[in-house]
């Protein structure tokens, strides 16, 4: 029987298959799944804020978009996955309140999601597919073994990517 094995929030795990990984509550944050498709072998990380260095004692690797995503591929490599097979698809970094203001405190899920996406290109890992944006709160569940991204949203359903 699979396992269904949860991140929280600012926090990230490997998942072998069968077992399923998911993560509760993307509002601005973003849920990065990455996976190596011929070993089965993934993971999710619950990216809290873009950038690690903007922050004092940004000590939390998984927090932030710069440094989480980095291990999260570490890890993975150290668990089976080659680095040349990864794929990835993300999920959240919405605009979770409607203010006027174009402060960067207000756009932090655009932020997020900018973030993520720099990081992943950095380390050529193709991103297959996404849902992000908007103004609307996501759960996600990730299957390593068939690389399906379950978005399940209040009031609109669900889909997979």
């Amino acid at each position: 029987m699979s396992e269904m094995i949860k991140v929280g929030m600012a926090d990230l795990k490997l998942c072998k298959a069968p077992d399923g990984i998911t993560t509760l509550g993307l509002g601005s944050c973003v849920g990065i799944a990455i996976r190596d498709p011929r070993t089965k072998v993934g993971g999710l990380a619950h990216i809290m804020l873009p950038d690690s260095k903007s922050i004092q004692g940004g000590h939390n690797i998984a927090k932030f978009a710069d440094t989480g995503v980095r291990e999260l591929v570490d890890i993975i490599a150290k668990n089976g996955g080659n680095r040349m097979r990864l794929e990835s698809k993300i999920a959240g970094g919405a605009k979770m309140f409607a203010f006027s203001s174009k402060s960067d405190l207000m756009s932090v899920g655009d932020r997020n999601v900018e973030a993520v996406k720099k990081v992943l290109k950095e380390l050529k890992i193709p991103i297959l597919a996404e849902d992000t944006g908007d103004s609307y709160g996501r759960t996600v569940e990730y299957y390593p073994e068939t690389g399906d991204y379950i978005i399940k949203t209040v009031g609109k359903g669900q889909k997979k990517i």
